[in-house]
């Protein structure tokens, strides 16, 4: 299915699999970016019309298990098992993610790792599955890895970015 037929679909229309990590990144964060990615590498299906990515892997197509070939990529993975996602996202070395701040061993190495990053405002707003804006208990963070991705996040106005 082309990423372009679904643009247009509201979003009680896309047949999402509903689960509890179901919760995109807002339309205001790629605008200010203003990045394309090649792929969005953990996108529902049908994709997100707002997240500029040509391309996106379902859970269907697992992530995980495709090949990212140092593709330009968005990561807005399952906060429930991020390990994989960012070990996977770290060896691409290319892209932009958003992943939940905690004290584990994923989330150090990410900072430890990463080019740049920075927190997101503490009142952040995602869009759930169903269209509506939704928080999480969570602080998170924005991230980034490859010269053109760094420069676009301390560029972006988020935060504060090290």
């Amino acid at each position: 299915m082309a990423h372009d037929d679904l643009l247009d679909f509201d979003f009680d229309e896309i047949p999402l699999a509903k689960t509890s990590d179901d919760y995109y990144t807002p339309k205001w964060v790629f605008d200010a970016l203003g990045l394309e990615f090649d792929i969005d590498v953990a996108s529902p299906v049908g994709g997100i019309s707002w997240i500029p990515a040509k391309r996106y892997f379902t859970q269907y197509d697992d992530g995980l298990a495709q090949d990212w070939g140092g593709a330009k990529v968005w990561m807005n993975p399952p906060y429930s098992k991020p390990s994989p996602w960012i070990d996977k996202w770290l060896e691409n070395a290319n892209g932009v993610c958003l992943v939940a701040a905690s004290r584990s061993k994923p989330f150090t190495q990410l900072w430890n790792e990463c080019e740049a990053i920075a927190f997101m405002p503490f009142n952040l707003k995602f869009v759930s599955g169903m269209g509506k804006e939704a928080g999480i208990y969570m602080p998170t963070v924005i991230a980034a890895v490859g010269a053109e991705n760094v420069a676009a996040l301390k560029a972006s106005g988020i935060g504060f970015v090290r």
